[in-house]
């Protein structure tokens, strides 16, 4: 796999789908001697199911586990801090990581899980700002980043350079904050580990960190660049570069590259799962999806083209969403039909229709407000 490209896959079976990223990132190659310490970063901020949009599906972890064991290594460590006020101790119990590793196996091949918030930390110089992280993340000889594909109260979005924040002792988070986040996010990445990311955007959180708003998509993807791999989400959300200083300032360091047009996709499967209407999942999506769902006529749309379309609804101004002249047709349903307004390649034959399959956020947005 190389540095500029990005895998996605879609579907709900996720071990399987996270299995196929890593064999076809032939990840193996990658990580070398079977003797390296493997390190599995997931996001479990807070004690709440992945489901609810703000933590990483366990069945991503297993997937991994299940194609390195194969390939033969077994010195793999899952390792976490959560967030400053809830405990990394509760997390792993609700968010399955506890189960995950009792189901590995005998005690030569387990699977070790790491409290991070109980780990040893030493300060590091990251290219002109002292930041202190945990031993046991720089401990490992490959990282494993596996970050949600959501949004964030404070920094708009939150995937691959923020998800490293769990590598931090809690007093060196709160100081993160007290530095506005986004220059020492772009620093840590120069030192923590980032070696190989696989993000889970099965059903990320449409505004906050701590989940509540899940946005049912079933895209995982893995690249090896951290600042590509922000650069894409960020514009599958919605967001342009800029709007995300930490973005630019990481590729300013020398992290990677901040253009989102110099990404390589490859799709190792179509987006044509139909998306789940919101009964279907597990966890009741908030008023806030439902309330922008209301400006979109939908017709067995695939899941990704409905994700960014809600992502982009999301990103205009209410003035703006009142302006649309009809509701935003989306869905394999109008294909070969008429109608006025439209997104995806499947509204094509549509007055005004946006091409892609799926068009990202940021296009979504700019169409619409076009329009107007």
């Amino acid at each position: 796999m190389e540095m500029n490209e990005i895998l996605v896959t879609y579907g709900e079976n996720i071990e399987e789908q996270a299995y196929s990223l890593a064999e076809t990132a032939e990840l193996s190659a990658l990580i070398g001697g079977r003797e390296r310490r493997i390190g599995l970063k997931p996001n479990l901020v807070l004690a709440s199911p992945a489901e609810e949009g703000a933590t990483t599906h366990p069945e991503i972890a297993r997937g991994l586990i299940r194609y390195l064991r194969k390939n033969g290594f077994t010195n793999i460590v899952i390792l976490e801090g959560s967030w400053v006020g809830a405990r990394t101790g509760d997390a792993f119990p609700l968010c399955g990581y506890t189960a995950l590793v009792s189901d590995l196996g005998s005690a030569e091949t387990r699977v070790e899980l790491l409290d991070l918030q109980a780990d040893r930390a030493h300060p590091y110089d990251c290219k002109g700002m002292k930041i202190e992280i945990c031993d046991s993340a720089m401990a490992v000889d490959f990282m494993i980043n596996l970050p949600v594909m959501k949004g964030h109260c404070q920094t708009l979005v939150t995937c691959a350079l923020k998800n490293n924040k769990g590598v931090l002792p809690d007093r060196e988070k709160q100081r993160f904050h007290s530095l506005g986040l986004h220059k020492p996010i772009a620093h840590l990445n120069t030192v923590a580990k980032n070696d190989f990311i696989l993000v889970d955007g099965i059903c990320g959180d449409l505004d906050f960190e701590e989940g509540g708003n899940p946005v049912y998509s079933g895209k995982l993807y893995a690249a090896r660049d951290p600042v590509l791999c922000d650069a894409w989400t960020a514009a599958q959300m919605g967001y342009r570069v800029e709007e995300i200083p930490y973005i630019g300032m990481a590729a300013a360091l020398g992290v990677g590259c901040a253009d989102p047009a110099k990404a390589v996709i490859r799709e190792l499967t179509p987006p044509l799962v139909p998306r789940k209407a919101p009964t279907d999942q597990r966890s009741e999506p908030s008023g806030k999806v439902r309330q922008l769902a209301s400006y979109i006529n939908e017709e067995k749309s695939c899941s990704a083209c409905y994700a960014n379309l809600i992502f982009a609804l999301s990103r205009m101004e209410k003035a703006e969403l009142k302006k649309l002249p009809e509701k935003v047709c989306i869905g394999q349903g109008f294909k070969g039909k008429a109608g006025t307004l439209g997104v995806g390649r499947c509204t094509g034959s549509f007055d005004a229709s946006l091409p892609g399959c799926p068009p990202a956020g940021t296009d979504i947005a700019a169409f619409l407000r076009g329009l107007m």
